[in-house]
């Protein structure tokens, strides 16, 4: 008896287990590239939700739009996101050397708003900087906090090489097209960009509103606002669709926090 009953609980346990690899092979799997506004503002925030209430492994690649524009069109990507306009998106990766035949292949839609902020060290005393003041600091023409109201340091302008979408809308609703300086601290991401600013006292950077935390400070700018977009090569597949009802629907509470 004693075997019998072990045989039939060994049964039991091989089933299980059977059904178990069975459900993990055939979870449905969303490979996204994604800029700092929508890894931030959204996917962050949707990721473990979304796994529990659909099943689907949301795969993040936060690689920056152009990069996850290009990797689209390789076809190693589902989606593509960034906080960024389709249009100036276009317009961003043209300017970059990267031709596009026809516009008309993406299909796009805007699943989040981001506000891009400035982010200075903790200590910095500057609270409020003016459009004119952020334009003179991030092109280069002060140089020094005193001229805008802090301490006699230099100013160090972080750049991230990998927030092309953010970058570019600053560009343009800020410093009126002119371009940033050359004499920058190189840094990458979103969260690079942050920890280069909280070690250095005299540093700036810009930061999706939701980057914002404890370990560095930012002062009241003017508004500086931008779409989150999605774009997908051809009509979303079942499994994007499902993500895009999860974000409109239930991940809005998500999105709210």
């Amino acid at each position: 008896m004693k075997k019998q009953s072990s045989g039939i609980g060994a049964m039991i346990t091989a089933i299980f287990m059977v059904l178990i690899l069975s459900s993990l092979s055939f979870a449905e799997e969303v490979k996204v590239g994604a800029g700092a506004a929508p890894t931030e503002n959204v996917f962050n925030k949707i990721k473990a939700p979304l796994e529990k209430a659909t099943g689907i492994n949301l795969v993040l690649i936060s690689n920056g739009p152009e990069e996850a524009l290009k990797d689209l069109d390789k076809g190693l990507l589902d989606a593509a996101s960034g906080g960024v306009t389709f249009p100036d998106w276009m317009e961003m990766m043209e300017k970059g050397g990267y031709k596009i035949a026809d516009k008309n292949v993406y299909k796009y839609r805007v699943i989040g708003k981001d506000n891009i902020k400035v982010i200075v060290h903790k200590g910095n005393a500057v609270k409020n900087l003016s459009k004119e003041q952020l334009k003179d600091i991030f092109s280069g023409k002060k140089t020094n906090w005193k001229d805008v109201g802090g301490k006699d340091m230099p100013i160090v302008v972080v750049y991230g090489n990998k927030i092309p979408g953010t970058n570019s809308v600053f560009i343009k609703q800020v410093m009126g097209g002119e371009p940033f300086t050359k004499k920058v601290q190189e840094s990458t991401n979103a969260a690079e960009i942050k920890k280069v600013v909280a070690a250095n006292p005299g540093a700036i950077g810009l930061s999706p509103a939701s980057g914002v935390d404890a370990t560095v400070s930012s002062p009241e700018i003017p508004e500086v606002g931008r779409p989150i977009t999605l774009i997908t090569k051809g009509a979303p597949s079942p499994k994007v669709l499902k993500m895009l009802d999860f974000i409109r629907g239930e991940g809005q509470k998500y999105l709210a926090k």
